[in-house]
């Protein structure tokens, strides 16, 4: 006659069981004889006394605090330990009267995390002989979470972002090293990252910036090209002093028709391009062209006096 598989238990009805179906009560084992050695026991070394520091969020003179190698599916999960290598029922006094304030004091600092309702703390003990205690966040409003299974739901949950994780773990460590200890989590580097739809228009303002910042130069810091530099030798000023075509004379006895007629291009042609104003070739003094067509009130009087033909034909 086969044997009638034991009912299953209440809680498997229960909203936070994260399991539903056909379920089936795996067959019991036999008790074993002798029990395995625990990390930390007999032959086996202690993963907590050969950490570093650098492995934990958060580390004081007697108690240290690390979490997990990557985001979990819960906000925060972490584990509290000694430094001494020794089980919850060997704490001499000053220690576990440590461990209560402890065990309150990072309750605290994971309930102020943002989106945490409830901490569960757990100790078990089976895998390794040092003390370690678990505290592991509830997010707020996940009422399925509640109770005995939020253990499982935590490696069931999709895992919450790095950046997100890191934070907090920074903030809890900050936290902590309020009442002493050194905080050793970093936060998370902002990513400076504007969204798809203001990357064109920070673009186009770098370019903008970039046209703006080449204007200002100074001709001297600029690079400028063979056909370039070509260019700006041909439209130099024709009252420089290396332009043999630009004549300088001081008598006054030449028709006053040369100085208006196309005799000298460089002067006329360079003043009509845009580049300078035409004032900017007629210069003062013995050695220097005399204006083309002088004013009648601020003019020299010599200059108006020996030009009467040129006086008469501006009248008419």
């Amino acid at each position: 006659m086969p044997d009638t598989p034991p009912a299953l238990p209440d809680f498997t009805q229960w909203p936070s069981f994260p399991f539903e179906g056909d379920l089936r009560i795996k067959p019991l084992d036999d008790p074993a004889p002798v029990e395995p050695p625990r990390k930390g026991e007999g032959y086996r070394e202690c993963t907590a006394c050969n950490a570093p520091d650098e492995a934990y969020i958060w580390v004081g003179e007697r108690w240290r605090v690390r979490a997990m190698d990557r985001p979990t599916g819960l906000p925060m999960v972490l584990i509290l330990e000694s430094r001494s290598h020794l089980d919850l029922g060997d704490l001499p006094n000053l220690l576990a009267a440590e461990l209560g304030v402890m065990t309150v004091r990072l309750e605290r600092a994971i309930r102020s995390l943002d989106g945490v309702a409830r901490v569960h703390v757990n100790r078990w003990g089976d895998g390794s002989a040092h003390l370690h205690m678990w505290f592991l966040a509830r997010p707020y409003g996940r009422l399925q979470l509640r109770g005995t299974f939020l253990s499982l739901w935590d490696s069931i949950l999709p895992p919450i972002s790095e950046s997100q994780w890191r934070e907090n773990l920074a903030m809890v460590a900050a936290w902590l090293a309020e009442f002493g200890g050194r905080p050793l989590a970093e936060p998370p580097r902002i990513q400076w990252q504007a969204p798809s739809s203001l990357a064109e228009s920070v673009g186009r303002e770098v370019v903008d910036v970039e046209e703006a910042v080449s204007v200002i130069e100074s001709e001297e810091e600029r690079p400028v090209a063979e056909d370039e530099a070509a260019a700006n030798e041909s439209t130099e000023p024709s009252g420089s002093a290396d332009e043999p075509h630009v004549t300088t004379t001081t008598d006054e006895s030449v028709p006053t028709g040369d100085t208006t007629t196309s005799d000298e291009p460089g002067a006329l042609g360079d003043a009509q391009s845009g580049d300078e104003p035409a004032q900017s070739h007629v210069r003062d003094g013995d050695d220097q062209p005399q204006p083309a067509v002088p004013d009648d009130d601020n003019g020299p009087a010599t200059a108006a006096a020996g030009k009467p033909d040129e006086r008469r034909s501006r009248a008419g």
